[in-house]
């Protein structure tokens, strides 16, 4: 019965990225680049001042919190496992068109927080939103908003959680205290009461927890593959030979389409770096910043951080130990054995230690995402008692997945994160002419020497919102 639904689950997943999410997503991302004159590396410099910016309320959350709540959830146990399933299952052309769907999906992921900066909403801690809210305000359409609300509570707090979990128990299976019937659900019960305890302080805490461990692990993840590929020198230049001639081995991908490194590097890379999904907007909405744009900017700034930095890292410390990648070494085990053949000893630990910190900021910032879908669903934040209920359930998922298979698993979030980015990618097409008009503006004021502010009237914007008059 099992094996059953795993393989409906997988033929469901290999059709809609075969299909159509390769199609959406490619033509979404090359429209917004064109579209945007390539603002996502012409205005590198204003991403790093965007994110630098303070917000005018004390109170209020700065770009710089908003980036880490969004990067918490992007960064996470997918840039170890997640690539490392992509190398051994996709092969090295896989990193490249990871690296191409990230390029690619920066200018999505301008357009979905800028809008998202332009439709939120006021409340009583500060301002929300999200695709949810300029589903409803700019289409008119709440069902469908409703609909997405319903995908982004199953996806992150559900599909991702779930696999969250899976991914960080399976890194211990290396130790030979490791007993997979025991330490399984151990492990699962000391990440959900963790996680539990920490969501008990609210939005407020996540935001906090995350802009110190986000920026700490990841320069720390970082500095470690720097260290390797510089051990691993001599071996880089073949290593970049492998990457460039699988991606372009089209009689291999084209004899395989859907365990090609294309696929791989698609599945994997969105899993990764979620631009153009419509869970970054979440978070991006929350910032007070004087004008959208500044916010999406920043955005684009999460995915590069995301998959040029971290995921390349993780893919560089592999491919550079001269390891093999197989099917069979597929997920932690060749990460792990990858650090090992050139750190000694300190390479699992490391790993461990790593998706550790990459696990624990995920699911904070998952589950931050499934608060902010309850409360559009509910038309307001439910009350604590409420939410502590929800908070219990979720982490119970998180045991849950701590024993689940990792083929199913991963198959119910690619599937679960493809049916938000099919709603997502449509509706910030039809409204991105209101993003671009934004971005106009932006450019505008800032060649007449002024520090753009944004007001709706000037982007003539039919729709009411709560801020910008």
């Amino acid at each position: 019965m099992f094996d059953v639904i795993n393989n409906i689950v997988a033929s469901v997943s290999d059709f809609m990225y075969t299909y159509l999410l390769i199609i959406i997503l490619v033509a979404g991302g090359l429209i917004f680049t064109v579209a945007t004159r390539f603002a996502p590396f012409r205005l590198f410099r204003q991403q790093i001042k965007a994110v630098m910016e303070k917000p005018k309320d004390k109170n209020g959350v700065s770009s710089f919190q908003a980036l880490m709540v969004s990067t918490a959830s992007r960064v996470g146990t997918g840039n170890i496992i997640g690539v490392s399933t992509a190398l051994c299952m996709g092969g090295f052309g896989s990193v490249f068109w990871m690296w191409v769907i990230a390029i690619i999906g920066s200018a999505s992921a301008f357009i979905e927080s800028t809008l998202a900066q332009i439709y939120k909403k006021r409340g009583p801690d500060g301002s929300y939103g999200g695709p949810a809210y300029y589903i409803e305000a700019g289409l008119k359409c709440k069902p469908l908003a409703i609909v997405f609300s319903v995908l982004l509570i199953l996806t992150y707090g559900v599909g991702f959680n779930m696999l969250a979990s899976y991914n960080l128990q399976s890194t211990f299976s290396t130790y030979a205290f490791y007993n997979k019937e025991i330490t399984t659900w151990i492990i699962g019960v000391i990440v959900a009461a963790v996680v539990c305890y920490c969501l008990l302080g609210g939005g407020k805490r996540i935001e906090k927890v995350t802009s110190v461990l986000v920026p700490v692990m990841g320069l720390a993840y970082i500095l470690v593959a720097v260290i390797i590929v510089v051990i691993n020198l001599p071996l880089l230049p073949d290593v970049f030979g492998k990457i460039f001639s699988q991606a372009f081995d089209f009689e291999a991908i084209f004899g395989g389409f859907t365990g090609s490194c294309v696929m791989y590097g698609i599945k994997r890379g969105l899993f990764s770096n979620e631009a153009g999904v419509g869970s970054a907007p979440n978070a991006s909405a929350s910032a007070d910043v004087q004008h959208p744009v500044k916010q999406g900017l920043v955005q684009v700034l999460s995915v590069f951080i995301d998959t040029v930095l971290v995921c390349s890292a993780t893919a560089f410390m592999c491919m550079c130990s001269g390891v093999e990648p197989s099917e069979s070494l597929s997920g932690a085990p060749y990460v792990q054995l990858s650090l090992k053949t050139t750190l000694g000893d300190f390479g699992p630990i490391f790993i461990t230690v790593a998706m550790i910190l990459f696990a624990f900021t995920t699911l904070l910032g998952n589950l931050y995402y499934v608060d902010k879908g309850i409360a559009h669903i509910a038309g307001r934040v439910p009350g604590k008692k409420i939410m502590l209920i929800v908070h219990i359930f979720f982490s119970l998922l998180i045991i849950l997945g701590a024993g689940l298979n990792s083929a199913l698993l991963w198959n119910i979030s690619d599937i679960l994160m493809g049916g938000m980015a099919i709603i997502n990618i449509p509706v910030i097409l039809i409204l991105s002419k209101y993003a671009l008009r934004a971005l106009r503006d932006y450019e505008k004021q800032r060649k007449e020497g002024k520090e753009p502010v944004f007001k709706a009237k000037n982007i003539n914007l039919p729709d009411k919102v709560d801020y910008w008059d």
